[in-house]
């Protein structure tokens, strides 16, 4: 394996975490403030409801930042690892 080789699969990698991690730290962080902006407009009697449009914010999210990461990768010729 030479250097190139071996800077890629770092990047590779490091993407991975981060995207990952990403998606942690965003979910967690975000966790309290749409569970309470979608209590304040749907009520406590729909909480399935508000747990849908919780899911689908953080999904979201969660898209728009590997899509980021994904695009920055592309410019230098790194792909995301595949699953």
């Amino acid at each position: 394996m030479d250097s190139d080789d071996s800077k890629k699969l770092f990047l590779q990698t490091f993407a991975a975490l981060i995207t990952a991690a990403f998606g942690l730290i965003a979910a967690l962080a975000w966790n309290q403030a749409i569970q309470a902006l979608i209590l304040l407009y749907i009520g406590t009697g729909n909480a399935l409801m508000g747990l849908f449009i919780y899911a689908v914010i953080v999904t979201i999210i969660a898209l728009i930042a590997t899509y980021a990461i994904a695009r920055s990768l592309a410019k230098y010729g790194v792909e995301m690892p595949k699953k």
